[in-house]
């Protein structure tokens, strides 16, 4: 998510154009609702529920990024206003303060709104001389050795994984000391160690999942329902020794493939960007072929 945020930061440059917080409303907010309401039915089919729960502040799973993401762009605006080096020192004390607030926590997203705005400023504060940099002969090596480093150091720690969700406050973890700012902080460089690295190794030449990285909003929002089912059937339980990891990442590939397929995205289209351009190509096509035969 650090990754996927940073980007989205990245591409929020022209959030001062005319018309922007409505074309981000439409763009971010409809989808929310509308899937907010499919996943309340679903998990009333699938976890056999009294009545479905449809609570447009409480975001089901994985829309909580939805909210996050309107609110981040509408945070662009008075933080644009400070320096660069301000904006990311008081995003970043909000966002270690944030979490001695138990009234602040998934309603709204709020928690992961705070905790993870740092990410998205920085996203916003790049340019392409940052990525030229990150994706130079040295600048690979660098991550690499980091990358490593971040493995051993998360390998080696006994810690509570759900902390770096962001999404509850320190309270939920045990008693609340100073200690629990460190620990955010020390998460921050851990984080942004690891989201610069990831970066620097992408590959920049064009392969058969390319396609994938241009559709991840679709892999993002209908992932939930599949990882849902397969919890919901005990395979999960059956998957959590470290030697099932290689069919985990099989599984995981042959799911980001699914979900980017032209298939799904003229099935979802309607739904995810409120078009039916390519459902609409689908029929001419077919309509074409008809008439030919």
């Amino acid at each position: 998510m650090p990754a996927f945020i940073l980007v989205s930061g990245y591409f929020a440059k022209g959030f001062k154009r005319a018309g922007y917080v409505k074309k981000l409303a439409v763009k971010l907010i409809i989808p929310y609702l509308i899937f907010q309401i499919i996943y309340s039915v679903f998990y009333y089919i699938m976890q056999d529920e009294s009545m479905a729960n449809v609570n447009p502040i409480d975001p089901q799973w994985s829309l909580w990024f939805l909210v996050s993401l309107f609110f981040w762009n509408l945070l662009l605006y008075p933080f644009s206003k400070l320096s660069k080096l301000w904006a990311l020192f008081v995003s970043c004390g909000i966002a270690v303060l944030i979490g001695y607030l138990d009234f602040v926590s998934s309603t709204l997203s709020l928690s992961r709104t705070f905790v993870f705005l740092p990410m998205f400023l920085v996203g916003f504060y790049l340019n392409k001389h940052h990525f030229d940099l990150l994706r130079s002969k040295r600048g690979k090596q660098i991550a690499t050795g980091v990358l490593g480093a971040v493995f051993v150091i998360c390998w080696g720690i006994d810690f509570d994984y759900s902390f770096l969700f962001g999404s509850k406050p320190y309270s939920s973890f045990g008693d609340v000391t100073l200690a629990s700012g460190l620990i955010r902080i020390g998460w921050y460089v851990l984080a942004f160690a690891s989201t610069f690295s990831f970066l620097a190794l992408v590959p920049q030449k064009r392969y058969f999942f390319t396609k994938w990285g241009t559709r991840t909003f679709y892999v993002y929002l209908l992932h939930g329902f599949i990882i849902k089912t397969l919890r919901q059937v005990g395979l999960e339980d059956q998957l959590t020794d470290y030697q099932n990891l290689v069919i985990l990442l099989l599984l995981t590939a042959a799911l980001t493939s699914v979900l980017s397929s032209n298939f799904v995205k003229t099935v979802a289209q309607p739904f995810i960007e409120l078009r039916m351009t390519s459902l609409l190509q689908f029929v001419r096509g077919s309509s074409k072929n008809a008439y030919l035969k």
